[in-house]
């Protein structure tokens, strides 16, 4: 167990080593710059060429690409073009309603996902298994700004029940920041949690067909035992890789929802980075997450062996 946790940490670093390399080539060539920007719409060639110099976008790419992986590994995440601030300062201001966002929605798309799929399998073809095909089916074609001004517009605007946008830090009370963060975190749930129970409901139908589960059933072993000792254990693992997979989409709508609800994350942080073509935050970010995901995919190959220790790579 010890080596295979060793061989994929190895693994781990030479993936974030790839990913670092790709972020940067391909913020370098893409069309563009921050120097026209900077310098305005009707600014000369001379003017351009002059703050491309002082950013020190003239230099080759390697050398570039050097200086920069040296201040990533000490810490340093560059300074933004237009504001002056570190990096990691504006991030570190953006990161709690990004965070926030991210694990509630991951504590109901799990929840409330993998309980749909278990009842759906244990009663298939029931109305539960009917309700969940019909969820699943409105949830994965709603997009998820649709479902945000929908929500919105019943919970906020006619019944004034919930916030309609912004963020309340928790500082200010673990209610009003609950009570915004209601609206964001269902209308991102949405497909999470259908695409969650779905892939539950056929792991576990696979698994119950099973003969060990027959034999159990003869045995008299009961439905809780059955259910949750014998088969969710071993229908954990596509769960498991669906939860991590779920993390990559989450980003992206993420960025989308804050943008619906005027949530100042981390997400509206990149929007206008990019916006401005500002390379030092659009960088920092994506190599932060980048890493978040890679960290992610390593718990869940590790979580593979502790629910079932036969799996070896």
């Amino acid at each position: 167990m010890t080596i295979y946790v060793l061989r994929r940490l190895f693994s781990t670093i030479g993936v974030i080593a790839v990913v670092g390399v790709f972020i940067f080539l391909l913020l370098r060539l893409a069309p563009g710059g921050p120097a026209a920007i900077i310098a305005g719409r009707y600014a000369t060639p001379e003017v351009i060429a002059k703050i491309q110099q002082q950013l020190g976008l003239n230099d080759p790419l390697p050398n570039q690409f050097f200086h920069w992986a040296l201040d990533m590994l000490s810490g340093d995440f560059g300074t933004s073009i237009f504001t002056g601030r570190p990096v990691l300062q504006l991030i570190s201001q953006r990161v709690e309603p990004t965070v926030a966002l991210s694990l509630m929605t991951l504590v109901i798309s799990v929840t409330v996902g993998v309980t749909f799929g278990l009842l759906a399998a244990w009663r298939a073809g029931g109305f539960v298994d009917r309700f969940l095909t019909a969820f699943a089916a409105l949830g994965f074609s709603v997009p998820t700004f649709v479902a945000g001004y929908l929500l919105i517009y019943v919970f906020a605007t006619q019944w004034r029940w919930l916030p309609v946008q912004d963020y309340m830090p928790i500082e200010r009370g673990i209610g009003p920041w609950f009570l915004h963060l209601i609206l964001p975190t269902v209308a991102l749930s949405i497909p999470y949690v259908a695409y969650i129970a779905r892939i539950a409901r056929a792991s576990m139908l696979e698994v119950l067909s099973q003969d060990y589960m027959r034999t159990a059933a003869a045995k008299g072993a009961s439905s809780y035992a059955m259910l949750f000792h014998h088969a969710l254990k071993n229908a954990g693992a596509p769960i498991l890789t669906v939860i991590g997979i779920s993390f990559a989409y989450l980003i992206g709508g993420a960025v989308i929802t804050e943008t619906v609800f005027n949530i100042p994350g981390v997400g509206r942080l990149v929007v206008d980075a990019i916006n401005h073509r500002d390379y030092p935050i659009i960088q920092g970010v994506l190599i932060l997450v980048s890493g978040l995901y890679v960290l992610i995919n390593l718990a869940v190959d590790l979580g593979y062996t502790l629910l079932d220790p036969r799996i070896r790579y």
